[in-house]
C-alpha cells in the first residue's frame, strides 16, 4: 500500500490531542480588534477543537496524526 499523502494546509493548522481530538485556532483576531469587545478577544485566545460534523474530513487530511 502506498504512503498516503499529509495536507500540509491543515497539519499546519490542526493538532491532535492524545485523545485524537483535533485542536484549532479560532478565526477573528488578525486585524479589526477595536470594535470587539474584551471579553469576545479573549475568548478568542483559546483554542476550540474541530467540530464534529467535520472531524472526519479532517482526519482524512491529516492521516498520521
Amino acid at each position: 500500500m502506498p504512503k498516503l499523502k499529509t495536507n500540509r494546509a491543515a497539519a499546519k493548522r490542526f493538532k491532535a490531542t492524545a485523545s485524537g481530538k483535533l485542536k484549532r485556532n479560532k478565526a477573528g483576531r488578525r486585524h479589526i480588534l477595536g470594535k470587539k469587545n474584551t471579553k469576545r478577544k479573549r475568548g478568542l485566545r483559546q483554542a476550540g477543537y474541530v467540530d464534529k460534523t467535520n472531524e472526519a474530513q479532517m482526519k482524512r487530511m491529516l492521516p498520521y496524526v
